[in-house]
């Protein structure tokens, strides 16, 4: 008895420091950990409970090696976490200071850049933006003649401008200058108007490349330096920068670029001279800082990096629900903006309310993330109510055998992908759904179907559709790939 004292004192005062550690562990690290198991797939089956899913095992299904997320609530930067590794070839972890290439996100911020300059009345937003051009014009043409390219136009993707995006330089190509991209003599067209500006909407990275060059050109900065001072400073936006190639000092915590593979960018990651279509590095915590920003200044912010009236005006409606910058939307009366960013080996996204306090940043180091990150954004949103990603409700049809056998078999796409002159794929029964295997990348999808001919993946949110009147049998995949049913040899 004297001896077993001892082991039941000791194991009393275990017991109560695991008890006094539950009583004070963290609830934003029990919030941070239900988030990571609660990633949500991009539709739900009406009646049934959602199926939630780990990030650890999606970032390995999408191949996917680092991620960083950070969340706005209540206006305040609620919490950010990096997840997985920068740079395989170090090993270096991602950590909320890792910065990735923002893509496309970098409009929305260098349009900042452009509003300030408007604020100060060095430029309109109505004016033909080549009484702002030196060295360089928009050329004149036919579609020229009675509508202008204006900074208004630029801005929301209106001005009839060419070249939607940009796939950056390596690290052995050369690096050329903003009026060699304009001019097409990089690797991308020239940019020029193809149709009357302000007559449709049309996303154009070369439209923001042509701002770049008026923003240069009336500040007398380069834009890099221009936007550092006017607004990444300002906002407190630290570990940011427009600088092209990357500048020494952001080298050591900058993550590199993996393929769809999950291999290594040769060069680690590409560099990208239009600056503000796709140069922004940058960290989810940084964006954060610019919803906070937004969010204040429509709040009655007075000292902010623009004016209100200015911010109302980037989030008046255009053409396409977009503004001047950011995509915009509604969630139950409740403006919401938004932009997403595809550079070489980086996929990004960011969303969040203009009037109340919640925003939702995820960046990832994969060309296929984007899947990964639409997971992310409804299992935050779902865990905190945001109401900004949701996802869709199916209800599923029951198919006999004989319906689904029918539609077995092989289908091959009615053009050639890429090398591949005759890309096939497999499509087999497995219980009440259809398995689609990818002989030529691996991919594997199960289809469920939700009418006689229509079936959505539920997992990646695929839907195909099998058309099943004509001779030989259809199978039209997310409405752009055709494939015919062919027989086996």
């Amino acid at each position: 008895m004297k001896n077993l004292l001892p082991l039941i004192l000791l194991l009393s005062l275990l017991s109560f420091s695991c008890e006094n550690a539950k009583t004070q562990s963290d609830p934003i690290q029990d919030e941070i950990l239900a988030i990571e198991n609660g990633l949500i797939p991009p539709f739900v089956v009406k009646g049934d409970s959602t199926a939630k899913m780990n990030i650890y095992d999606r970032m390995e299904h999408y191949k996917v090696p680092g991620v960083s997320i950070a969340v706005v609530k209540d206006g305040k930067l609620h919490w950010a976490k990096g997840y997985g590794i920068a740079n395989t070839s170090t090993g270096d972890s991602v950590t909320t200071e890792t910065i990735f290439q923002a893509g496309s996100i970098s409009k929305p911020l260098a349009a900042l850049g452009a509003l300030k300059l408007v604020q100060e009345g060095k430029m309109a937003l109505d004016e033909d933006i080549n009484t702002y051009l030196q060295g360089w014009k928009v050329p004149e043409n036919k579609f020229t003649e009675t509508e202008k390219v204006t900074l208004e136009r630029l801005l929301t993707h209106t001005a009839g401008m060419t070249v939607h995006g940009f796939p950056g330089y390596s690290q052995t190509d050369t690096f050329p200058d903003i009026i060699t991209v304009l001019e097409g003599k990089g690797n991308t067209p020239p940019i020029f108007v193809d149709t009357i500006p302000g007559s449709i909407w049309r996303y154009s990275g070369g439209g923001y490349t042509v701002m770049e060059k008026a923003v240069e050109d009336v500040s007398g900065q380069a834009l890099e330096v221009f936007l550092a001072e006017n607004v990444l400073a300002p906002i407190g936006m630290t570990h940011s920068t427009y600088t092209q190639p990357l500048s020494e000092s952001f080298q050591a915590n900058a993550s590199a670029a993996y393929d769809g593979d999950g291999k290594l960018y040769e060069g680690l990651y590409h560099n990208y001279p239009e600056q503000a279509a796709a140069g922004l590095w940058t960290t989810p915590s940084d964006l954060a800082k610019y919803y906070l920003e937004i969010q204040a200044i429509r709040a009655g912010k007075n000292d902010g990096v623009l004016s209100k009236e200015i911010v109302d005006q980037m989030l008046t409606e255009h053409k396409n629900h977009w503004g001047l910058g950011p995509a915009l939307g509604e969630r139950d009366g409740k403006v919401v903006f938004a932009h997403g960013g595809k550079n070489a080996g980086f996929s990004n996204d960011m969303m969040g309310y203009a009037d109340q306090g919640d925003a939702i940043i995820v960046m990832t180091s994969a060309d296929r993330g984007t899947r990964l990150m639409a997971e992310i954004l409804r299992g935050i949103s779902d865990y905190y109510d945001m109401n900004l990603r949701n996802p869709g409700e199916v209800e599923l049809a029951d198919l006999s055998s004989e319906e689904l056998e029918n539609l077995a078999g092989s289908y091959q796409l009615d053009q050639a992908l890429g090398e591949i002159e005759e890309y096939k794929v497999e499509v087999t029964v497995r219980g009440k759904n259809l398995f689609v295997y990818d002989p030529n990348n691996g991919d594997e999808n199960l289809l469920s179907p939700t009418s006689k001919t229509d079936f959505v993946d539920l997992t990646t949110g695929d839907r195909v559709e099998f058309q099943i009147t004509q001779n030989p049998v259809g199978m039209l995949w997310g409405g752009g790939y055709q494939f015919y049913k062919v027989e086996d040899k």
